[in-house]
């Protein structure tokens, strides 16, 4: 059997490169990232991606799952490009505070869906990001201080195997693979769906605050404060920002789960600075969660650069502040510490994050600016040195960066082993395979 033979197999779509719409369907969600991969299949069902499975492990193929495509490497030349977007189901137990999230499921739709039972799951800021690629990579968003990790409220995780069986993955039945998928990424199993813990949310306070760059130095005073201080109910991240052909800014993205005066009440010291241009300011449904940051929802050309600082001070500042962010479109910092730096005895492989600020540099990829954002982003880290501490959160992982990148030796070591006991053909590979 060949590829081309697997299409009397399945239900779902198989294109090769010769085919129409193959180009499309093999496109990441990052523009600057190329997918060079043999076929993309779109599976119709659970059964589809066990019988693609079968067939690359009898083949000696590598099947490469990617429900939305956002983390891409690029690293799957001759891969089968598996999308398993149509398996996009929501179902929320609110008597259970459980919601299962089929594999092509975004966040947007879990949020919809529990916001209005007064509950959410651990979503990001972006709700078009799917739920399984970004929970089996940990997942840090709004609610990571109070809850932590997004991949250690997995209760339950449906799979093929690189056998090509369907199961169900629980603590209980299997503990390893269960630890590995919750946070070690998509390297040992095919996800199907998840089973996640929900989380009451009555109320939600937040929004974005925007001055101009000269107030920028009042703003980070301020968010070094606030930061020293918040509870693990508040986050709050700071973007010094200058989209193109805009002048440069700074703002604060801001979530308090609480009610509005609890969050005015700790986000008082940012009143005292004036010459705000905008604020959002105010409550916050669940399902409007994505609404603080309005980032793009739309595919495109991008380079981002994450790194973890070990801590954050005025001398800090002062190095981030001595530069233009140009040819950057935005320097991001966001505080972390409370749950991610104590995780339970049930977390899975995404381990305690001990830096309490993780810093992001995105730039744009074309081809007149790839080469100058890539040397902005070197020269931030360069002047940063004594405040970053090597490691990457697996979800911020870019191309041309491993998996070892965001894990202690241990960690890693672990991951290997599982990985080659339970796909020693390497049938499965992940964004960032642990192996490479």
């Amino acid at each position: 059997m060949t590829i081309n033979d697997v299409r009397g197999v399945l239900k779902g779509s198989v294109l090769l490169p010769d085919d129409d719409g193959f180009e499309q369907a093999a496109t990441a969600w990052n523009l600057t990232v190329r997918q060079p991969v043999a076929a993309v299949v779109e599976a119709a069902d659970v059964d589809d991606v066990a019988a693609l499975v079968r067939y690359a492990r009898r083949a000696g193929m590598t099947v490469a799952a990617q429900p939305t495509g956002h983390g891409a490497s690029g690293d799957v030349e001759g891969l089968i490009l598996l999308r398993t977007g149509l398996l996009n189901d929501v179902e929320v137990r609110a008597e259970e505070r459980v919601a299962r999230v089929g594999a092509g499921a975004k966040w947007g739709q879990v949020l919809a869906a529990a916001g209005p039972l007064g509950l959410a799951g651990l979503s990001g800021s972006a709700p078009g990001v799917g739920v399984t690629g970004y929970t089996l990579g940990g997942g840090i968003g709004w609610f990571s201080r109070k809850y932590g990790y997004a991949s250690d409220s997995v209760r339950a995780i449906e799979i093929v195997d690189a056998d090509g069986e369907p199961g169900r993955v629980t603590a209980e039945s299997d503990p390893e693979l269960f630890w590995a998928l919750r946070g070690g990424g998509g390297d040992f199993a095919v996800v199907t769906a998840l089973e996640l813990d929900l989380y009451p949310v009555p109320t939600m306070y937040g929004g974005r605050v925007v001055w101009p760059e000269h107030r920028i130095g009042e703003v980070y005073d301020a968010f070094l404060e606030i930061t020293a201080e918040a509870p693990r109910e508040l986050s709050v991240w700071i973007n010094r920002f200058q989209p193109p052909g805009a002048p440069p800014m700074v703002t604060l993205d801001l979530a308090y789960l609480g009610d509005t005066a609890q969050g005015r009440d700790h986000l008082v010291r940012l009143d005292k600075i004036e010459g705000a241009i905008s604020d959002s300011r105010g409550v916050v449904p669940v399902a409007d969660l994505g609404d603080i940051t309005a980032e793009p929802t739309d595919p495109a050309p991008s380079i981002v650069r994450s790194e973890l600082l070990a801590g954050l001070d005025a001398d800090a500042v002062e190095l981030l502040l001595a530069k233009p962010v140009e040819p950057l479109i935005n320097m991001q910092i966001r505080h972390l510490g409370g749950a991610l730096s104590e995780p339970g005895s049930g977390a899975g492989a995404s381990g305690a994050v001990a830096e309490p600020y993780l810093l992001s540099l995105l730039g744009l990829g074309l081809p007149h600016t790839a080469d100058a954002t890539r040397a902005k982003q070197a020269d931030v880290v360069a002047d940063l040195e004594g405040y970053i501490s090597g490691r990457k959160p697996f979800n911020t992982l870019a191309p041309g960066e491993t998996a070892a990148q965001a894990f202690p030796g241990s960690t890693i070591a672990r991951l290997r082993e599982i990985k080659q006991a339970r796909d020693p053909q390497n049938v499965l590979r992940a964004n960032y395979p642990v192996l490479a």
